[in-house]
């Protein structure tokens, strides 16, 4: 059928631009071109097409049978008119007659260029979807395009993903044109292209904008152990260094707190707790309900459980507004916490008097294994005096809140 130097280009064109690999179009006008002969002369068992990947010229032949007597003429050729092609042709051999381009008639021709353009829109869609899958759980910037009802539709590139109203963190509203990070939770593919469902609420959000603003993370030195989120609100983060001269907590809130501003920025103000963590859950737990001090905390790894007794002015920081910092805390640690105020310890009389050793030195050492005396921040349900934490709710309202100060990189209680 001659060289084509327009289809080279075109392809050219595609393969560049649309990212699709020449040879998969190729193998596309090949389909297309069987096809449109089918259609032409019924069947295709005997078309052969060759096309060339440097040139892009194409062939189409059919191959013929001769034979003394012509039965069907799509699959047979006589000997007479094979000799005319070429004398040493005899019977039962086979000749390869190419196939004209005008003879596909018009139909034909338009059948072929559209499963061109239909593998073309595959491929963009499959180059597409293999594109953002790689991206699945991971975080990526997009443009705010507009609300649709209650979901936002945000431009990731070339192509359209969508913050649905539950994977929304309750009073962030966005201005079309406005840039936000998104935590990639699936990628579907449709017939559309790929579906892309993001969200700004999951933990792992945090976690992976730690991994991009902190190169210790980024590098494995310092580890992300666990991470509870109450969005929009308060996260709290335990880190631990595998290098000893690496300070875990300092990495993480940066210089002036410049690293944990940054991410509590993109964050829109939600407060970040950033603790050490420990493998004795006794300390563990202690640092988990940061700001708060701790008096004592007996930790049963069994069961899960651990009594904490806090100083009487620090019970409702320990608990947090609406318990929030208890619920944290538990969910931080996994471990279900009982905290009462050291009044209340001792009036239920499960508090032993510490006060002598409280002021030493060494009283670590002496209640180490199952008692410390710590701040933490636990995660579950606030039940009137003293606090229990369970998942299902919380009551109480303590006045007190931590609140980040970035200037001197700790606590404003």
């Amino acid at each position: 059928m001659g060289s084509n130097n327009e289809l080279l280009e075109a392809l050219t064109i595609l393969e560049q631009e649309k990212n699709i690999p020449k040879e998969t179009l190729l193998d596309a006008i090949e389909n297309s071109l069987i096809t449109a002969c089918k259609n032409h002369f019924g069947k295709s068992e005997n078309i052969k097409v060759q096309i060339d990947p440097i040139t892009c010229e194409y062939h189409v032949y059919q191959e013929k049978v001769v034979t003394e007597e012509v039965e069907d003429p799509v699959t047979q050729i006589s000997v007479i008119n094979a000799k005319l092609i070429d004398s040493k042709y005899e019977v039962d051999d086979i000749v390869n007659i190419e196939v004209k381009s005008k003879e596909f008639g018009r139909i034909a021709t338009q059948n072929a260029k559209n499963v061109i353009l239909q593998k073309i829109r595959e491929e963009e869609r499959k180059v597409l979807y293999d594109e953002y899958y790689s991206k699945e759980k991971d975080v990526v910037t997009g443009i705010v395009q507009r609300y649709a009802g209650k979901n936002v539709s945000i431009n990731l590139g070339k192509v359209d993903a969508v913050l649905s109203e539950n994977e929304q963190v309750k009073g962030e509203v966005f201005q079309p044109t406005e840039r936000i990070k998104l935590y990639v939770l699936e990628v579907k593919s449709t017939n559309r292209g790929p579906k892309i469902l993001v969200s700004r609420t999951h933990p792992e959000l945090v976690k992976r904008l730690f991994e991009s603003e902190v190169t210790e993370v980024k590098d494995g030195i310092v580890e992300i152990k666990s991470i509870a989120r109450e969005a929009g609100s308060r996260t709290k983060i335990a880190v631990w260094s595998n290098d000893p001269d690496v300070d875990p907590v300092g990495a993480c809130v940066g210089m002036n707190g410049a690293r944990v501003n940054a991410i509590v920025n993109e964050l829109r103000g939600e407060k970040i707790d950033i603790i050490n963590w420990n493998d004795n859950p006794a300390m563990l737990i202690e640092n988990a309900l940061s700001p708060a001090k701790v008096i004592s905390v007996i930790a049963d790894a069994e069961e899960k459980n651990a009594k904490v007794v806090v100083p009487d002015y620090q019970l409702s920081l320990a608990i947090g507004k609406e318990g929030q910092n208890a619920r944290l805390a538990v969910r931080l640690t996994g471990f279900k916490i009982d905290i009462k105020s050291e009044t209340q310890a001792r009036e239920a009389g499960d508090f032993m008097d510490y006060e002598n050793d409280y002021e030493d030195e060494d009283y670590e050492d002496e209640y180490l294994d199952d008692e410390y005396y710590e701040d933490d921040y636990p995660e579950e349900a606030y039940d009137g005096d003293g606090a229990e934490y369970e998942a299902d709710g919380y009551g109480g309202e303590p006045e007190e809140e931590a609140v980040w100060e970035a200037e001197d990189g700790g606590y404003d209680e």
